[in-house]
Formats: C-alpha cells, sequence, structure tokens
C-alpha cells in the first residue's frame, strides 16, 4: 500500500476566500491519516485525521469535493507491499511527490527565523520571555 493522492475542489466559494477550483492538494496515508497543503496567496499545511473529517470542515454542504489522482492503490496489482521496487518507481513516486509539495512548499532553515531583538536576546525559549521574569 502506498498514500493516495488528491485535489480538493471548491465548485462555490460561500467564504469569498479560497476562491474556485483547485484549492488543496493532499494524499491519505495508509492509516487514514490525511495531509492537505491548501493552495493560494498564504498556503498552509495541515493534518487531519481522516478524509471525513476534512470534509465536515472544508465540504461546505458539497460546494467541496475530493477528486482522486490516481486509482486506490489499497491492494497493489503485482505481490508484494505496494512499495516501488525499481529505480524508475522510486524516482516517479518522488516526482509525485515533488508536483504535490515542491513548488508551494517552502523550508526555511532555523536560522531564517528572525529574532525577536529583545534586550539579552541571547537568552532563548522560555527563559528569554520578558513577561515570565
Amino acid at each position: 500500500m502506498r498514500p493516495r493522492m488528491f485535489e480538493l475542489v471548491r465548485h462555490r466559494d460561500l467564504s469569498g476566500v479560497s476562491g474556485t477550483g483547485v484549492v488543496a492538494e493532499g494524499c491519505v496515508f495508509t492509516d487514514g491519516s490525511v495531509a492537505l497543503r491548501w493552495r493560494g496567496n498564504n498556503p498552509a499545511t495541515a493534518v487531519w485525521p481522516d478524509i471525513d473529517s476534512v470534509l465536515a470542515v472544508h465540504g461546505h454542504q458539497g460546494a467541496t469535493e475530493v477528486h482522486w489522482l490516481e486509482a486506490d492503490s489499497s491492494t497493489p496489482d503485482e505481490p508484494g507491499d505496494g512499495r516501488p521496487e525499481t529505480e524508475q518507481e522510486t524516482r516517479s513516486a518522488l516526482d509525485e511527490l515533488d508536483h504535490l509539495f515542491g513548488v508551494q512548499h517552502a523550508v526555511r532553515p532555523p536560522g531564517a527565523i528572525a529574532d525577536p531583538g529583545f534586550p539579552g536576546a541571547h537568552t532563548r525559549g522560555w527563559a528569554g520571555a520578558r513577561h515570565l521574569r
């Protein structure tokens, strides 16, 4: 088995925020949990316990639906555990993940996070919080 990828397609934008068309991408993992990546000007990633929970919150009474990007992969066509067996299959799976998360997911190194510049800024974590001193 392997994760199953999908797009969240919104037909009507009731809130006026997300727009219509493909508004998010995601995958359902083999344990049923879901990773969802929102598209748009303010992309964000969320993890949900299952696809039903995603639709309960973001389905907007049928205005949004799931479009599966591939057939159900819960049962592999060939014997084995469904994992890529060749280097080409592995590359193909990685390309699919790059398509899903690559362009819109920028990873920042920890040093890229701005230091708030409090007096005594060398103190990190809870010890550096002024309101706790």
